[in-house]
């Protein structure tokens, strides 16, 4: 059971990622950062860059690997307990922060729901996996 949600867990990350490659275009990215100094457009989309990195390795992991990250092992839970602390965050930063700054519009809202669905069953699947809830 466990190996089976680390792998769907992968799939919607792969998902967050492709998702997010449109968000330039559908929130207006580069209107907005020309307005920034060079080297905070720089550091901006180097963040970026490393934001969608990390959600493509752990969703190939997941995929890739599921049986590894869920054999119980002081590794793997460890690894679970890293990608679980990673999306919990982004979890929380969404209720807290994200919310007040959507746009206005249904399809906006619909994202932003499914997005933090699709945060909160990723932090929820590892969490259970690092803590040994699901094995």
């Amino acid at each position: 059971m466990a190996d089976r949600l680390v792998f769907l867990a992968g799939i919607v990350q792969l998902g967050i990622s492709a998702v997010s490659l449109a968000l330039p275009r559908l929130l207006g990215w580069r209107e907005q950062i020309a307005k920034l100094d060079g080297l905070l457009r720089c550091v901006f989309w180097t963040y970026a860059g490393y934001i969608v990195a990390t959600n493509v390795c752990c969703g190939l992991l997941s995929i890739l690997a599921a049986s590894w990250l869920t054999d119980g092992t002081p590794l793997a839970r460890a690894v679970c307990a890293y990608i679980a602390t990673y999306w919990g965050a982004r979890t929380l930063l969404q209720v807290s922060s994200y919310h007040r700054h959507t746009p206005q519009g249904v399809g906006y809202r619909v994202g932003e729901a499914a997005a933090t669905g699709a945060f909160a069953f990723c932090a929820a699947v590892y969490a259970s996996v690092a803590f040994g809830v699901l094995s």
